[in-house]
């Protein structure tokens, strides 16, 4: 898997409440959230976003309440991909699970600068800085995660699971 895009550059410590605000939260609807993505942090940021574009931030990215809503939001704005030094654990796995690559390196916020091309590889590891030229090892993403985003998202994985499986414990179909 290869995404390859233009860099947003966010800090550390950016919150759920700055992704998406608690005021949008009795939406569940995908396109709705994403217009309203980050405009804690900038009003009219999701107008600025490519198809394919990369966040890249730097520690503790996704911290806060457990709301899924927030990867929601980020991956219906047309972000492909967010490469963090860290994430709030809920947030890594709500993101996971819908099928929004959030992958950690060392030092992400210092290796790329907003409007850099980034191209990141999870099969192979790599995050390449396109504008610089410079190659980074990524920290390891769990062979599941990486399973989980090829599917598409937990969902699809299940349903991709039970499909070619067709039954589970005790004849159930899932």
């Amino acid at each position: 898997m290869i995404y390859k895009g233009k860099v947003w550059c966010l800090g550390n410590d950016v919150d759920t409440d700055m992704i998406i605000s608690g005021q949008y939260l009795s939406s569940n609807d995908a396109e709705f959230l994403s217009t309203h993505c980050f405009e804690a942090v900038e009003q009219g940021w999701i107008s600025k976003i490519s198809p394919g574009d990369i966040i890249v931030a730097g520690k503790n990215f996704g911290c806060g309440s457990s709301r899924e809503h927030a990867p929601i939001a980020i991956k219906a704005s047309g972000i492909s991909c967010i490469l963090a030094e860290s994430y709030g654990a809920i947030f890594l796995r709500n993101s996971i699970n819908i099928g929004l690559p959030a992958i950690e390196l060392k030092d992400a916020g210092k290796k790329f600068k907003e409007g850099d091309a980034a191209e990141i590889d999870i099969s192979t590891g790599k995050a390449r800085n396109l504008t610089e030229g410079k190659n980074y090892d990524l920290l390891p993403t769990a062979s599941i995660f990486v399973d989980i985003l090829e599917a598409g998202g937990l969902l699809k994985y299940i349903k991709k699971k039970v499909d070619k499986n067709k039954y589970i414990e005790n004849d159930q179909y899932l």
